[in-house]
């Protein structure tokens, strides 16, 4: 008995006894051949030795050995006799079969019958054959399912009625080796029942395949195979046809895990990314999606939730290495919707009583009156009308009409409400004007941008709707506007924003945008960054480079080269922006930074403090080892006040600090505590010192904390005086003098040391 990798497929020699061929289908209890009338075993053939002979006495008669032979996926059985008619009416011979499944049940709707031969000569010897098996390959006659679990095999004589014919021993054989080059490690999904025609659904067929492959590499052919459902393939895989499958099913390539795998997959870079993109979320073999330096063309937003098709997810991914590059499609176009809606203080980040708020995009930013710069709806609830924002808004109580925006990003995380720990590495975003880059999600933390390009985003590079930042790290990247032929004042794209805290802006170029930066939140680092925004305009008017909105924001600010912008510092997300009690503007180092600008206003300073209502002062601020420089055109000075909408209380400065900066083009450098050198060349008993407008923001002369007398003081008669002065403070007009007060009238040279803030 022939046996195939374990497996007994041939039948006995009809010697051995007629009880275990059956009349009809081979199964138990069926009649057999032993006890048949019409058939006998002839012992001597001249042609076959011994053999079988039997008169067709039936429109079909049959044939079946009763044992099951095993039928396995991506095996292939040939099934052959030799036949001769010695009498009678010629029929017709085919090899036939009985096919069941695992539970002994006939399988319907399948072919069971190979190829018809008409005998046509008394005492020719005629070979029938056919072979069986689970591919659709050539030369296969019956094609199988893979839920054929076993069959019996024969031969049926069809066709007239009353010959009588002599048939040889049946052959089975395995002839898989015709099929399957198993020295090339090769396992075909086409010998496993896959049709690839793009409608039946493959996925058995495959998983059948990578059942038995072991260590050889799976081949998908020329095709169109559908998969109906998730589907993981452990080994290698060479497609060479392509995959379908429905949205929410998740294709994981162990070892084809980059974007050329997933390419090759779904026969095209955008499918094949977004594909890829989504298995990252649902494998625990993998950390990174490499896009191994590939290009992809994007039509349209990848909605990165709607593929991943789950929420709350910590597990660190990371994409990598390629390109995204935005075709030109209506799919990126802004949708804007202006609604009405009543906004209160009390409840200081939603809209609510919103006009038709269905048509409200989440993830849109809100302008209006009293809105400050990049709030964004975080979250609708449409039942109850209302959206939640990511900021408050300061001007105030009231119902108005809101505009809002919602642009197109590349990437787009908004949907999940939390996600942590993803990474994007070396990605260029060439978003050509068309569209925005990244959007983060509504929540979570330590979101990463590394060695990233960010080309051209029409509006934005990356926007965080909620607190989706926190955490988040802008390392060595590089921004570059598309709005860089326009004068400085007209620009609107912004590369970034931060709600949440502890954000690490590092080591970035930032290529003339409106802002490079718009960040609350607090505990930022922001160092190595070259910003600049300028134009060609004589005397042009400059937007903020930075612009920080927490006041008392816990942030340094250090190594950084601000090129034709300023720092700012505003409160305009306050939704009651009077200050009453708390922290107020401070808990700022600035330090060791370049700031520069050629050509612009005079009235352009480098750091700018712009209170959005009244109370407010500065606790805990130090600038120090900065080079403050213009070309060009001479300015007043670096800092300044933003009286806008209120000025500071300058009675409260405290722990302010500005020292050893370098000025150079700047009227009236600035210093806290500033040293002053005063000649007293008249007999005063009053010495007015004047600060000349070096106390930071045009502050109050509100400590003297040293007095030393570089010249004896003397009295009228030329006698030296050994008297102590005392100090008063804020004097004059703008409360910028001290005065020291003499007991006699004295005259001397006086170095006094003023600073604007009481630090204690």
């Amino acid at each position: 008995m022939a046996v195939t990798q374990g497996l007994a497929i041939m039948p006995p020699p009809f010697s051995a006894g007629l009880d275990v061929w059956s009349q009809s289908t081979g199964r138990p209890g069926t009649n057999t051949y032993d006890t048949a009338a019409f058939a006998v075993f002839v012992p001597g053939d001249p042609d076959f030795g011994g053999c079988l002979e039997i008169q067709k006495v039936f429109a079909t008669t049959r044939l079946r050995w009763m044992g099951e032979v095993p039928i396995q996926p991506g095996r292939y059985l040939r099934i052959r006799a030799r036949i001769k008619v010695t009498g009678g009416v010629m029929p017709d011979v085919s090899v036939a079969a009985w096919a069941g499944d695992t539970t002994g049940t006939e399988i319907g709707g399948i072919t069971t019958t190979g190829p018809v031969t008409t005998l046509t000569q008394y005492g020719e010897v005629v070979e029938v054959s056919a072979i069986v098996g689970t591919g659709a390959r050539p030369g296969v006659d019956m094609v199988w399912p893979i839920n054929v679990a076993f069959a019996h095999f024969g031969l049926d004589l069809t066709g007239p009625t009353g010959g009588i014919v002599r048939i040889d021993d049946l052959i089975i054989e395995d002839v898989t080796s015709a099929y399957i080059a198993d020295i090339l490690g090769v396992v075909d999904v086409r010998d496993f029942g896959a049709l690839g025609d793009g409608t039946s659904d493959d996925r058995p067929a495959f998983s059948a395949a990578i059942a038995v492959a072991g260590s050889r590499s799976l081949l998908v052919p020329e095709g169109d195979y559908f998969i109906g459902s998730d589907l993981t393939i452990p080994l290698p895989v060479t497609f060479r046809g392509t995959l379908t499958m429905p949205e929410n099913a998740v294709l994981i390539l162990h070892r084809n895990f980059d974007l050329p795998g997933y390419s090759a997959a779904f026969g095209n870079d955008e499918a094949g990314f977004c594909k890829g993109l989504q298995a990252l979320f649902h494998t625990n073999a993998h950390t990174t999606f490499d896009m191994m330096g590939r290009r992809v063309q994007l039509s349209a937003p990848v909605d990165v939730f709607a593929l991943a098709g789950i929420d709350n997810t910590s597990s660190r991914r990371i994409l990598a290495n390629g390109q995204l590059d935005a075709v030109d499609s209506a799919n990126w176009d802004t949708v804007a919707v202006t609604r009405t809606a009543n906004y209160t203080v009390a409840n200081a980040t939603r809209l609510s009583d919103i006009s038709n708020i269905a048509g409200v995009p989440v993830g849109s930013r809100l302008s209006g009156v009293g809105v400050g710069r990049e709030v964004y709806v975080r979250a609708r609830n449409t039942g109850a009308n209302h959206v939640t924002l990511s900021q408050p808004l300061h001007g105030g109580s009231g119902t108005q009409q809101f505009t809002f925006e919602r642009y197109q990003y590349m990437l787009d995380f908004s949907g999940f409400s939390g996600l942590r720990n993803f990474e994007v590495h070396n990605i260029e975003f060439r978003c050509r004007g068309r569209c925005s880059a990244v959007m983060l999600p509504e929540d979570g933390r330590i979101m990463r941008f590394m060695n990233c390009d960010f080309d051209r985003p029409r509006d934005r590079a990356i926007t965080s709707i909620g607190q989706g930042c926190q955490g988040m790290w802008i390392d060595h990247c590089q921004f570059r506007s598309s709005q860089q032929p326009l004068d400085a004042q007209d620009r609107t794209a912004i590369a970034f924003n931060a709600n949440g805290n502890d954000n690490k802006i590092r080591n970035n170029r930032v290529v003339l945008w409106a802002h490079f930066g718009v960040m609350n939140g607090s505990g930022h680092i922001i160092s190595g960054n070259h910003f600049f925004a300028g134009d060609t305009q004589p005397q042009g008017i400059r937007q903020a480079g930075l612009v920080l909105t927490n006041k008392n924001t816990k942030t340094t600010f250090s190594g950084n080269y601000i090129d034709n912008c300023f720092l700012e510092l505003t409160n305009e997300h306050d939704a009651e922006p009077a200050h009453t009690t708390g922290f107020s503007f401070g808990g700022l180092t600035v330090e060791g930074n370049i700031f520069y600008a050629i050509d612009v206003a005079p009235w352009f300073s480098f750091i700018v403090m712009k209170p959005y209502g009244p109370g407010h002062f500065l606790q805990g601020l130090m600038v120090s080892g900065n080079v403050f420089r213009t070309t060009g055109a001479r300015i007043d000075r670096a800092d300044k006040v933003d009286t806008s909408f209120a000025s500071l209380n300058y009675g409260r400065f405290r722990n302010v600090v500005f020292q050893n900066n370098a000025y150079n083009g700047i009227d009236y450098p600035t210093e806290s505590p500033t040293i002053i050198l005063h000649d007293q060349n008249t007999d005063a008993t009053s010495w007015t010192i004047s600060t000349g407008d070096k106390l930071p923001f045009g502050g109050w002369a509100r400590t003297v904390s040293s007095v030393v007398m570089e010249t004896p003081p003397r009295d009228s008669n030329n006698t030296i005086r050994h008297d102590m002065p005392y100090v008063t403070v804020q004097e004059g007009v703008n409360n910028d003098q001290v005065r020291l007060r003499w007991p006699e009238a004295t005259r001397g040279r006086a170095v006094v040391t003023v600073r604007v803030d009481r630090p204690l």
